[in-house]
């Protein structure tokens, strides 16, 4: 599969003007609710979301901060299911038209920058690039566990990690990438989603 029809060939994002505008989260569902059917992956975002609001939390971001992360986590695939080729365009156009802050705009855009062309430049950019495929890995691992998140540990989800069959389709090379444009271990990032996501759909 080529990934030219993602490539979004540009990198500003978003008016400088809008900086702090954000949807509400009766919005932001709403637009969930609109656009994506799959439950799995409502989950898988609503997971991001809550891992990087954590991590904003952990950082004594402010609670504005803190939403907008969310926010990020939240939209940042939620054209994927509808119009999969050009993932990615859509939810960024419809931000755009929507007046969203543009810095939210930009970490959707670099989640995935081998697939859009856009680089991480922001804390925000890199750690929803850092937990997208690591939040779904480590989820997946947990539901083939008899006691889920409970009792999980990094050397478990290191050692499927390097299970090449196991949870095929997340790729190990965005992990490894995304650890290394965060400059924080894997591990690190592993122990973070262990401790934060199982709470992520109270």
């Amino acid at each position: 599969m080529t990934y030219d029809a993602m490539k979004l060939n540009r990198t500003e994002f978003g008016n400088p003007s809008n900086k702090g505008n954000v949807l509400s989260e009766t919005e932001a569902f709403g637009l969930l609710e609109d656009w994506v059917e799959n439950d799995k992956l409502i989950v898988h975002m609503r997971q991001v979301g809550h891992l990087l609001r954590s991590y904003a939390t952990k950082l004594g971001f402010s609670e504005e901060d803190q939403y907008r992360w969310f926010l990020a986590g939240l939209l940042h695939d939620a054209d994927w299911e509808k119009w999969p080729e050009t993932h990615c365009h859509k939810i960024i156009e419809e931000l755009e038209k929507r007046e969203i802050d543009p810095e939210i705009i930009h970490a959707i855009a670099s989640h995935g920058p081998r697939y859009f062309g856009v680089e991480p430049v922001s804390l925000m950019d890199k750690m929803l690039y850092a937990f997208d495929e690591l939040s779904g890995f480590v989820h997946a691992y947990s539901l083939m566990r008899p006691n889920g998140y409970e009792g999980m540990e990094v050397k478990g989800v290191k050692k499927r990690l390097k299970d090449k069959t196991f949870a095929a389709q997340v790729s190990r090379e965005d992990i490894a990438d995304a650890s290394a444009r965060a400059a924080i271990p894997v591990e690190e990032l592993i122990q973070f989603v262990i401790d934060h996501q199982a709470r992520a759909l109270d």
